[in-house]
């Protein structure tokens, strides 16, 4: 048996902006409609920030998916844990130094 999320998020229809690296606007304003699974969202997101880059080359898809995964699911926990970064790196399956080390990261220590 799987655990999927849903959340719901609105579709976004302005045009992409361009960055210093020639792609279309970061991944993390590209949104999708509907409620679905986490994972059809992302999957979602994924391919409409595909299209969206118009023939260009896309590169450090990896590192810019996870920075923007990341992020938010260590804000989300460290509330849902108020802050208890023992119960957090449980929560996350983390050992704490790894966790101490993406809250550094992510400028949330």
């Amino acid at each position: 048996m799987t655990n999927s999320a849903t959340v719901s998020v609105q579709e976004d229809t302005a045009p992409p902006a361009q960055d210093s690296h020639n792609t279309a606007r970061h991944f993390s304003q590209t949104k999708v409609a509907s409620e679905q699974t986490l994972r059809d969202n992302i999957t979602a997101a994924l391919d409409n920030y595909f299209q969206q880059l118009d023939g260009q080359l896309a590169t450090d898809v990896y590192d810019m998916v996870l920075t923007e995964v990341e992020a938010p699911l260590m804000e989300a926990v460290m509330r849902y844990t108020r802050n208890n970064q023992s119960k957090a790196s449980q929560v996350l399956g983390l050992n704490r130094g790894t966790l101490r080390k993406k809250l550094k990261q992510y400028d949330m220590l």
